[in-house]
């Protein structure tokens, strides 16, 4: 899982993508392919 500055970026980078808020912390969350799987805060 990588932590990264910007979550926008990532979001488009995949049809996928879900942007999901847990315990103050924001993930990117990819079922298909868990290689956008991404945290940050």
């Amino acid at each position: 899982m990588k932590v990264v500055n910007s979550l926008k970026t990532l979001k488009t980078r995949d049809r996928n993508c879900r942007v999901v808020r847990r315990k103050g912390r924001v993930y990117v969350i990819n079922k298909q392919n868990p290689r956008y799987k991404v945290r940050q805060g």
